[in-house]
This record gives structure tokens, C-alpha cells and sequence, in this order.
């Protein structure tokens, strides 16, 4: 028979920062408080977002860091008197340089008594997210629409032609044979639009490793051919990004489009000499993007220094035959996200004067 002695081979209760570290894990921003409001534990995304070390504020109130202390302080009452399972507002929330930020805040209690998890989510992500949602959303039904519209175009277009061309052997007028040609020209050029409108969903989906950097090579080597004066395109590899799988091919095309839109846009900076795209590459870390969570993706953009994009179009620019420039067929984004996506990625564009920026966003493995 042993003797159990109080205290001894008792393992002592971990500390807040233990029992919270897997917190760190998350891009949002957590603490976990103590009925009083002190911090026990902030996470490393809240540390990154108000510029202020765990180690600066454990102990300290986490109400004085937002701008009304009051709302938090009578959240984290009803919370220690359970009056509710979760409790959400919106605040703003003060960083070490003495700006703030808008968030929306979660109070909810813990499984230990005493203490209190407190998530917050900048109103600018939470935006983002709904932005996301939505774009992935119009793409899907962009797309449907697409190949039932071009299905639906494509067989009286044919027939179209074919009536001209009997129609001109018939004719022996060469003014109203003219006017046949301009049929059958006109017929080719929208029987070449259908063939782009579904040039997606005819190519099968041809899956390899894939390198990102030769992707940024192949389809800088295109641009430069096409652009050789005026134009700089600038390399800034993360040349530690692994290879992922992938249809290489269509990322060449996906990245080309959108580079080569940049390049039509930059025509002025182009004539003045000062032209310049640059093809940056970066790992993400603990992302979300198209409504699910991924511990690692690649970040590639293409970015320009040219005139920006019209306010008018801004929401619009992957939508099919929306197009900036005169001329333009409205389609090489519209194909850019629909490859990305193919990749369960999803694209982005932050445009103002001076600078635009698409990010394209895949998950790696």
C-alpha cells in the first residue's frame, strides 16, 4: 500500500501562456484576461498588430488599449456572471505608435473559471473576407453563364457563316460581295471570342510540379520581348518557395494576362522611359481565402506603377468583356482568375494612382 503525501508527485497547473500557445497558431488576434481585465495571455497576432510585446502588457488592463475601456470592462462583467455564452461589438483598438484601428471584438468565457478569451477581428479582414466570399461567388456563376451563353452563340454563328458563303458565290456584284466578307469576317471574330469564353473549360486540367519561379521567368521573358524600351520588369524572388503541384501552363497564362494588361496600361510611363512591373514572391502564413483556412500559400503580385484602375470598373475588372483600354476584349482577367481558382486560389487587386497591385494567392502543400 503506498502513502499519497499532499503536495508531492502533484504535477503544479500550467500557467495561462502554456495552456493558451496553440493561440499562436491563429492569424487572428487573442487574449485571454482575468475577471478584472488584466491580460494573462495575448497571442503573436495581437502582438504583430499593436506593435507591443506579450510580455509588455501580461498584466496590465486590456480595456485601456481600446478607445471606449468601459465597453470591453462591461463585457468581461456579464461574462464572469455568465449572462451570455458570447458577447460582440465593434471597438477600435490602439497600437504602440498611438494609431488605432477598427475591430470587432468577442468576448466569450473560458472553460476556467477566472478567465476570459477576448478574439478580435479587424473590421478591414472581416471585409476582406466578405469581399473574397463574393468574388468566388460571381466567378462561379460568370462562369456558367459563360459556357451556357457561348453554347447558345456558337451554333447560329455558324450557320450565319455558312449562309454568307453560299450567298457570295452566288453574287456577282463585287460591292455585295464585300458586304458577305464583312459577314464572314465578323463571324470569325466572334466564333474566336466563343472559342476564349471556353477555352477553360475545354482544356483538360494537366497537373505537375510546379516551380513559380519559372513561371515568373517564361512569362517575363514574353513581356520583355514585347516591351524592350521603356518598360523595366524588376525580379523579387523568395526563392525558398517549394515547387507545388499544379497545370503549369495555365499559371504561364494566368500570370502573362495580367502582366501584359499592366503593360498595356503603362503606355505613357512606357513612351517617358520609366515603365516598371515588378514580380514578387512571398510565403503566407496561416491565410484565409475562399471561405477556408490554409497553414501556408504562395503570394505572388504583379505590381505597376502606372495609372491605376478606373473607379468605374474596380469592382468589376474580373467580370467577363469589362475592359479598362479601348479595345480591350474584357477577357484576360476573367481567364487569370478562372485558371488561379482551378488552383483553389483566388486573385486580388488594391489599385491607386501610381501603383497597382494583383495578388495571387494558391495554397501550398
Amino acid at each position: 500500500m503506498s502513502l499519497r503525501i499532499p503536495g508531492v508527485g502533484k504535477r503544479p497547473a500550467p500557467k495561462a501562456s502554456e495552456r493558451y500557445q496553440s493561440f499562436d497558431l491563429l492569424a487572428t488576434l487573442v487574449a485571454v484576461v482575468g475577471a478584472k481585465g488584466e491580460v494573462l495571455f495575448a497571442n503573436a497576432a495581437l502582438e504583430d498588430a499593436i506593435g507591443t510585446s506579450r510580455r509588455t502588457i501580461e498584466g496590465t488592463s486590456f480595456a485601456e488599449l481600446f478607445a471606449q475601456p468601459a465597453l470591453l470592462q462591461n463585457a468581461l462583467n456579464g461574462a464572469e456572471s455568465n449572462e451570455f455564452a458570447a458577447l460582440r461589438y465593434d471597438d477600435a483598438l490602439h497600437r504602440a505608435n498611438h494609431e488605432s484601428f477598427p475591430v470587432h471584438v468577442i468576448v466569450a468565457p473560458s472553460d476556467r473559471k477566472g478567465e476570459i478569451v477576448i478574439e478580435l477581428l479587424p473590421m478591414e479582414q472581416q471585409a476582406r473576407q466578405d469581399r473574397e466570399e463574393r468574388l468566388i461567388d460571381q466567378t462561379q456563376a460568370n462562369k456558367e453563364l459563360i459556357r451556357n451563353l457561348a453554347h447558345e452563340i456558337k451554333n447560329p454563328l455558324g450557320g450565319i457563316r455558312g449562309a454568307a458563303q453560299l450567298l457570295q458565290m452566288e453574287i456577282e456584284s463585287r460591292d455585295l460581295v464585300e458586304y458577305t466578307q464583312v459577314i464572314i469576317h465578323e463571324a470569325d471574330r466572334l466564333q474566336s471570342l466563343v472559342d476564349r469564353l471556353l477555352a477553360p473549360h475545354r482544356r483538360p486540367h494537366l497537373v505537375g510540379d510546379v516551380n513559380i519561379h519559372e513561371v515568373c521567368e517564361r512569362v517575363r521573358s514574353l513581356i520583355v520581348a514585347e516591351f524592350p524600351r521603356g518598360l523595366r520588369v524588376v525580379r523579387d524572388y523568395d526563392t525558398s518557395i517549394p515547387e507545388f503541384r499544379g497545370d503549369r501552363e495555365q499559371l504561364i497564362q494566368a500570370v502573362l494576362n495580367i502582366t501584359h494588361n499592366a503593360a498595356q496600361a503603362l503606355a505613357e510611363r512606357i513612351a517617358d522611359g520609366d515603365g516598371r512591373i515588378v514580380l514578387k514572391t512571398r510565403i503566407a502564413r496561416q491565410v484565409t481565402f475562399g471561405k477556408q483556412r490554409y497553414r501556408l500559400a504562395l503570394e505572388l503580385h504583379v505590381i505597376d506603377n502606372g495609372p491605376g484602375v478606373p473607379d468605374s470598373i474596380k469592382d468589376r475588372i474580373f467580370y467577363p468583356l469589362v475592359s479598362g483600354r479601348d479595345g480591350g476584349s474584357g477577357l484576360g482577367l476573367t481567364l487569370a482568375q478562372t485558371f488561379v481558382q482551378q488552383h483553389h486560389g483566388l486573385i486580388e487587386c488594391e489599385s491607386v494612382p501610381g501603383k497597382t497591385d494583383f495578388k495571387l494567392l494558391i495554397p501550398l502543400p
